[in-house]
């Protein structure tokens, strides 16, 4: 009889450890599907970023050959890109000669005042 008690008593404990394990086993499959679902979503969000800055990049690359063919700064013809620096150096000397040279052209109105 103390063999069947003790034996009942090793059963009962086996059982409980034997739930606890499986409760245990329950909540790590929980949380690996819970980081499964959470990388599936990030790896989502990236290729959506990825396709993003894809877009951007050639929608940058059109307009850039768009403006350098409407400068002429593209091999297809137009105007060089020497002629527009040349024109750029020219404004900013003639502005400059201007800006020197004011007192000369509007000094004289203020001393008649």
């Amino acid at each position: 009889m103390a063999s069947s008690v003790s034996e009942s008593t090793y059963e009962s404990q086996n059982d409980a450890q034997l739930d606890q394990l499986h409760s245990k086993l329950q909540t790590l499959r929980g949380v690996t599907t819970d980081i499964y679902d959470d990388a599936e979503r990030q790896n989502r969000m990236l290729d959506d970023t990825n396709d993003t800055f894809s877009s951007l990049g050639a929608s940058l690359s059109h307009s850039s050959r768009r403006v350098a063919h409407a400068f002429g700064l593209s091999s297809t013809g137009g105007v060089r890109q020497t002629r527009i620096i040349a024109y750029v150096v020219g404004g900013f000397l003639l502005l400059w000669i201007t800006w020197t040279t004011r007192g000369f052209w509007w000094g004289s109105a203020q001393d008649g005042v």
